[in-house]
């Protein structure tokens, strides 16, 4: 699916530092929460990390647990207008909480994260939200 997006968008992806994730739960309220990610060109994964949070029972899990249907979105704002852009992934999520890809997730998280070395991302316990794409769609301000 990622084959079909534009390289530069594959890069922005790559290297963008927070997105924005839209779940909705069961009876169609979305929640939109800011998330770190990393992309290794299929997927994108991002953990529950140890950040101050009310509760570790997160709405963005519960609501991937009843729809998972998602879509993430990085954006580029700038004051000079030929610098917008936004890239738009609609996929299916997951919840991991162990195995390989769980694993690979979190060190990819943590070698882009420098944070989460210090905060100590657990490669034994946690969570990961995988988001396999459907559908990226993208858009840049071209003159």
């Amino acid at each position: 699916m990622t084959s079909a997006a534009p390289a530069w968008a594959l890069a922005f992806l790559r290297d963008a530092r927070v997105a924005r994730l839209a779940t909705v739960d069961r009876g169609g309220q979305p929640l939109v929460v800011p998330v770190c990610f990393v992309f290794d060109g299929e997927r994108l994964y991002s953990a529950v990390d140890a950040k101050p949070k009310r509760t570790r029972q997160l709405r963005r899990l519960a609501n991937i647990a009843d729809n998972p249907r998602v879509s993430l979105v990085v954006d580029e704002y700038d004051e000079d207008w030929s610098r917008l852009r936004y890239v738009i992934v609609e996929g299916a999520a997951d919840v991991l909480t162990s195995g390989a890809d769980f694993t690979v997730a979190v060190d990819r998280l943590v070698a882009k994260y420098p944070q989460y070395r210090s905060m100590g991302l657990d490669r034994d316990s946690g969570a990961v939200i995988r988001v396999t794409p459907d559908r990226i769609l993208t858009w840049r301000f071209s003159v």
